[in-house]
Order: C-alpha cells, then sequence, then structure tokens
C-alpha cells in the first residue's frame, strides 16, 4: 500500500528534474549556449584600435579607454597603429576573426575605410568611431563618431586672432604646423581656422606644412619656416606638442615665444597648459582627449541593439594663460 500511495510523487519529481534539465539546456545559465555578451553573460569584448602615442593628447586619450574599460568590466583588445593605417586595417580584421563585439577605432586618415567596414558590417560587428571620422558616404558601415568638433576647433583658434589682431594695419603673417596628412583634424582644423580669419585681409598665412602632430616633427618644420620666413608673426600650431616643439626651434633661434611670435595651438594637455601658463604660448583651443566612459557607455548600447545618437560632440572649452594656470592644478591630463 505505501509502494502505491507514493508512486503519484515520485513521477512529479522525475518530471520537475526533466523540466529543470531542458531549461539548463537551453542557456539561462549564461554557458555555450547563453544569450550574448551584451544580454549580461559573457563580458563585452572591444576591439580597440588606436593611431598610436604621437602625442601627449593620444596617450591620454589612450588611457582613458584602457581605464574605462577595466572599470566598466569591459574585455579591451587594444593594438596601436603607429600612426599607420595598415596596421589600422589589419587590427580591424583581427577583431573581425576573434568575433568581438564591438569594434571601435580612430582612423589614421579619412579616407580608405569602406572595405574592411563593410567586412565588419558583414559579420554584424558594429562600429564606433572615436575621435576621428572618415568620409565614406555609407554612413551604414557605422554605429556613431563620438569626438570633438575640429571645424569648431579651428574657428575658435582663428577668432581668438581676429580679436586679438583687430586694428592691425600691417599684414600679420601666419605660418600653420598642421596635423598628419589626410587626417580628420588636420583638415577640419585648417578649414574653421582658414574660414575664420578671411574676415581680416591683413591676417594671411605664408607657410604652412605638417608636423606630424609630434613634438620633433613641430620643431623641424618650425625650424625650416623660421629660416625661410624672418617676418613671421603668429604661428598656429594643430596640438599642443607640434606647438611645443615650435617653441624649442623659436628660443633656439634667439626669439621670445608668446611674445615675439603669438603661439595658438589645440588640445590642452598638460605641457601645452604649463606653456601658456608661462606666457610661451598664448591661447589654446581645449580638445578633451577622456573620451573613455562615453566610448564604453555607447559600445554596451549598440551592442545591445539600441539606437544611438550618429553625431556626439564631447563638450569643450578654450583657454588664456589666466585660466590656465587656474586649471592646471586639477588637470587630468
Amino acid at each position: 500500500m505505501r509502494t502505491t500511495k507514493t508512486l503519484p510523487a515520485l513521477r512529479k519529481l522525475i518530471a520537475a528534474g526533466a523540466v529543470a534539465l531542458v531549461l539548463a539546456a537551453c542557456g539561462g545559465g549564461g554557458g555555450d549556449g547563453g544569450e550574448a555578451p551584451a544580454g549580461g553573460g559573457e563580458p563585452l569584448t572591444m576591439g580597440f584600435a588606436q593611431v598610436g602615442a604621437e602625442s601627449g593628447w593620444r596617450t591620454a586619450n589612450t588611457t582613458s579607454v584602457q581605464e574605462s574599460a577595466a572599470a566598466a568590466g569591459v574585455e579591451l583588445q587594444f593594438s596601436d597603429a603607429q600612426q599607420k593605417q595598415e596596421n589600422q586595417i589589419k587590427a580591424i580584421r583581427s577583431f573581425i576573426q576573434q568575433r568581438v563585439d564591438v569594434i571601435a577605432f580612430s582612423p589614421v586618415v579619412e579616407s580608405g575605410w569602406d572595405t574592411v567596414l563593410m567586412e565588419a558590417k558583414r559579420a554584424n560587428i558594429p562600429v564606433i568611431l572615436t575621435d576621428r571620422a572618415v568620409d565614406s558616404t555609407d554612413t551604414t558601415l557605422y554605429k556613431t563618431f563620438l569626438g570633438s568638433d575640429f571645424i569648431e576647433e579651428g574657428r575658435k583658434a582663428g577668432q581668438w586672432l581676429l580679436e586679438e589682431s583687430a586694428g592691425a594695419t600691417e599684414p600679420v603673417n601666419i605660418v600653420e604646423l598642421q596635423g598628419t596628412t589626410g587626417s580628420a583634424p588636420a583638415i577640419d582644423r585648417q578649414e574653421g581656422f582658414a574660414e575664420t580669419i578671411a574676415q581680416d585681409p591683413n591676417l594671411t598665412v605664408i607657410a604652412s606644412q605638417t608636423g606630424d602632430f609630434t613634438r620633433s616633427g613641430g620643431r623641424q618644420v618650425m625650424e625650416a619656416f623660421l629660416k625661410s620666413h624672418p617676418d613671421i608673426d603668429v604661428l598656429y600650431a594643430h596640438n599642443d606638442d607640434m606647438g611645443l616643439g615650435a617653441i624649442e626651434a623659436i628660443e633656439a633661434a634667439g626669439k621670445v615665444p608668446g611674445t615675439d611670435i603669438k603661439i595658438i595651438t589645440v588640445d590642452a594637455v598638460k605641457d601645452g597648459m604649463q606653456a601658456l601658463a608661462d606666457g610661451k604660448i598664448n591661447f589654446i583651443v581645449e580638445c578633451n582627449p577622456l573620451l573613455g566612459p562615453q566610448l564604453m557607455d555607447l559600445a554596451k548600447k549598440v551592442a545591445a541593439g539600441e539606437e544611438v545618437p550618429a553625431r556626439v560632440v564631447t563638450e569643450e572649452t578654450t583657454f588664456d594663460g589666466e585660466s590656465a594656470k587656474a586649471a592646471l592644478p586639477t588637470r587630468q591630463y
């Protein structure tokens, strides 16, 4: 009698165990058949192809991305392209083969990305552009672009010079240290600056050449400028590092930077801000490298299939000597 009474209960236990096994096999525990990384199973994996380490700005940008990934629990596959497009393309293809969840990169130059970005799209791996844009007409090849408005940065630099030179009756001779040829910041910072200073016919760019965003490049090109143009009034450098290199050349030539030659730069890294506070640079337009937190937030959203803005612009300001002195004690980069 005892056996017949317990059989129904035993059958219920067996049935419940079978259901539990089926549920486990469906991936509810986050195993090999579990949810996609963005769904809360395995950590989200990002492949990040950096331009290089050509400047203090870029070093700060890399640190921000790496530290933010660690804080957000994102597994980061990092590649340094050493300022070569072919290295970035190779890295992106490697990320595709590794089946990362998201690819992010700061393009060395604007052109030549359609083929590899199409490969990522076919692999269903979303792409985020950081810091620099591409010139592709197919905007479906990437989900969003996070970074500064480089044209506006050039305009801010030009506006300061317009105000500084207001009322001048003599020609103002400007030399320009451009960033890497073909890169978005070099193209846009030149465009914004030229567009703005065109309002004053006395402001003329008498020489313009790339210094590749490096301090050594800035010094070498400025040395050549000083030899061929003894009447330079203003230097506009597309980043602080080139401006700092140029200061070395100006001082070696027996001139006083910030006085004999007015200097405008872009970035606002600590070394540049210190030179501004010291009076060797006259004006800096900020370009914030600390994009890591925003990048991780965007990466999680696009991996989860959420809609994000096509363009995310970072908030930035400008500095003169006094505001640089005030900002330096708490400057993060």
